[in-house]
């Protein structure tokens, strides 16, 4: 083994974190945990995780379940696609592997949601198999800790990474050094301040050696994220209030929204004119129910929110009138839950 890996195993038998999917015996748990951990912390990861695995406790009970109550599940989580694809990919396991996770790389790969990185960590950690990966946290431990000047988010610099990650994997605890790294990353080599002094790995770091620590990893400049002004509309009528399900493909794909519109100008004086434009529905506004913002990954969005009388709403299967208490069953992102709480 390599002084790197050496020294990190060291660490990791006693310092290692308690997390509710490591040593589980079925695979599916690794999956799940891999999937939900991508771009969210561990801390909020976990009662998703426990959540989850009570209501789809094995590969077939996920692939039976309506896709609603999946996004019901998921919801606070953010980037819903994940929960989609995990879907997805139960159907396809339940169907083509009768249930059981497969074991061969290309299988694991082919399924949706499962790229090279997650393929390296559930091979690894649910399999035993000699597999390195390389997230996030990975990607800044391996540019400290050899100084990596390249752009750690670009193709070479991906490379170069991906080389030191496999270069120091020892052979048959290929799990327990991708979470010794995962670990040392959330919790000592942090973005900004790392706590050096306590790390396992500081006398090889060059980062280290060198002062660069800070500036490492090298990552490309992030363009500015547009801001949106929209304008929601709530629709109340005989203690019903008018949802719309947003379309299978994109952003929150499937999930429930208060109808809303774009705006460019004056939120109050567009929000009749735009609604009707954008979705044919004509109200009349009675008064303002408040704001709700929210930033997305590339983008934010400001929305002004109305309490409006019904003119004309179009015969439409996207369209819903829904129980003001049955709110909380309809998956939706976190500016229409706000304004459902809100409504309540």
């Amino acid at each position: 083994m390599s002084r790197l890996s050496t020294r990190l195993l060291n660490w990791y038998n006693i310092h290692k974190r308690i997390l509710p999917w490591r040593d589980h015996p079925d695979p599916y748990a690794v999956w799940v945990s891999e999937i939900m951990l991508q771009q969210t912390r561990v801390e909020t990861v976990i009662p998703y995780f426990e959540k989850w695995m009570k209501l789809f406790p094995n590969i077939k009970k996920l692939a039976k379940a309506d896709e609603q109550d999946v996004l019901n599940a998921w919801e606070g989580l953010g980037y819903y696609s994940r929960a989609r694809n995990l879907h997805k990919a139960a159907k396809i396991v339940a169907e083509k592997f009768n249930g059981e996770l497969p074991r061969n790389l290309e299988d694991l790969q082919s399924l949706p949601g499962i790229g090279k990185y997650t393929v390296g960590a559930i091979a690894s950690m649910a399999f035993g198999i000699d597999e390195a990966t390389l997230d996030g946290n990975l990607r800044r431990v391996f540019s400290r800790l050899f100084d990596v000047k390249e752009f750690a988010d670009s193709p070479a610099g991906e490379k170069i990474l991906w080389g030191f990650a496999r270069e120091n994997l020892p052979k048959g605890k290929a799990g327990d050094y991708n979470q010794a790294l995962m670990d040392v990353g959330a919790t000592i080599c942090l973005p900004k301040n790392p706590r050096c002094l306590l790390c396992p790995l500081m006398e090889i770091c060059e980062a280290r050696k060198n002062g660069t620590q800070e500036l490492r990893p090298v990552l490309k400049p992030k363009k500015e994220s547009p801001h949106y002004v929209q304008v929601a509309a709530v629709i109340i009528k005989n203690g019903k209030v008018l949802l719309s399900q947003r379309p299978a493909d994109g952003l929150l794909g499937n999930m429930w929204e208060f109808p809303n519109a774009r705006v460019e100008a004056d939120p109050a004086k567009e929000l009749v004119k735009s609604l009707k434009a954008q979705t044919k529905i004509q109200v009349k506004k009675k008064e303002a129910l408040g704001i709700v913002t929210h930033a997305y990954t590339h983008f934010k969005v400001t929305e002004y929110v109305f309490i409006c009388d019904a003119v004309s709403i179009p015969k439409d299967k996207n369209l819903k009138w829904v129980k003001i208490d049955e709110l909380e069953n309809y998956p939706m992102g976190k500016i229409d839950r706000q304004i459902a709480q809100k409504i309540k």
